[in-house]
């Protein structure tokens, strides 16, 4: 099946949120790429050096306060799409993204990509996972409002298998794991996440969900692969059922200070849970939509590292 695409890209202005960050600032590029026009807001008194590398690259910035729906539809005005790549809690997801769907709908924009950027929520259990919570609070508002949205899941992002997910423990040549070795895990890098959002928000043609997977493999894929790119023998390392792990999740929740972090350690628990379970499964794949996006696998993320 062929999908259209936006048919005069050259002439669609994209607005963006959350330019700033990581995520942001590729899609901003890959928007580019693609031969949009791109007007990021941002909050007034934003890094200077992050917006002088975006206006260098072509992308215009307006400051615009996020609690002011007055400010945000001015900035939004003319827009083909608005994009959140929004990170945070919630004053961000609920507060900060509500402030802009209303602005996005009174400057009379016709599409909305949130920033739903994880596994699929829509099939997780309410608290089973605070940001995750606060994703689905925020999906079922915008499914009641008058503007067509599309939500883009990527499961986990790559680049944490070589650091931040207790994965794969390189110094001691283990792959963990909770219940069962073999349920496949969704890994997307950040830059296809970006290339393929920046797609979707060119294409007046989007469904509600569009679900996305740079590699699908499970722990005992995860041992094989590590064993390959490092020359040496990696082993699994059962640490129990997904009862185990949610006693870990409690334990750390308690000895933990609280604060503001937004993926302090037992949230990242709390995604691996979702994982392992199987809930936040992306199925189908709408990898092949968009053609020319070339997607990167687990394998090469881990040779780089």
């Amino acid at each position: 099946m062929s999908f259209k695409k936006n048919t005069d890209p050259d002439n669609a202005t994209i607005i963006l949120a959350g330019a700033t960050g990581d995520l942001g600032g590729r899609i901003a590029r890959s928007l580019l790429h693609r031969g949009a026009n791109v007007r990021a807001i941002v909050r007034p008194g934003s890094a200077s050096e992050k917006l002088t590398a975006l206006r260098r690259e072509g992308v215009s910035i307006v400051e615009a306060d996020f609690k002011s729906v007055s400010e945000l539809s001015k900035a939004c005005a003319g827009g083909a799409c608005v994009v959140s790549a929004l990170s945070g809690l919630q004053e961000v997801i609920l507060e900060a993204q509500r402030v802009l769907l209303h602005a996005a709908i009174e400057a009379g924009v016709p599409r909305f990509i949130p920033s739903d950027f994880a596994i699929d929520f829509t099939k997780t259990p309410r608290g089973s996972n605070r940001n995750l919570d606060l994703r689905q609070e925020f999906h079922e508002r915008l499914d009641k409002a008058p503007i067509a949205a599309t939500s883009i899941f990527n499961g986990m992002f790559t680049h944490l298998l070589a650091g931040e997910a207790p994965l794969i423990l390189f110094p001691l040549n283990r792959v963990i794991y909770w219940s069962d070795a073999d349920q496949p895990l969704d890994f997307t890098t950040v830059e296809n996440t970006a290339a393929f959002t920046a797609a979707a928000a060119l294409d007046p043609s989007t469904p509600r969900h569009l679900r996305i997977a740079g590699d699908t493999v499970s722990a005992r894929k995860l041992k094989e692969i590590a064993s390959e790119v490092t020359g040496q023998e990696f082993r699994l390392f059962h640490v129990g059922g997904l009862r185990t792990l949610d006693n870990m999740i409690k334990v750390t929740r308690t000895i933990m200070p609280k604060s503001d972090a937004v993926f302090p350690p037992w949230q990242g628990m709390q995604y691996l849970r979702n994982m392992f379970s199987g809930n936040g499964k992306l199925e189908p794949l709408d990898n092949s939509r968009y053609p020319d996006i070339e997607w990167t696998p687990v394998r090469v993320v881990l040779a780089a590292r």
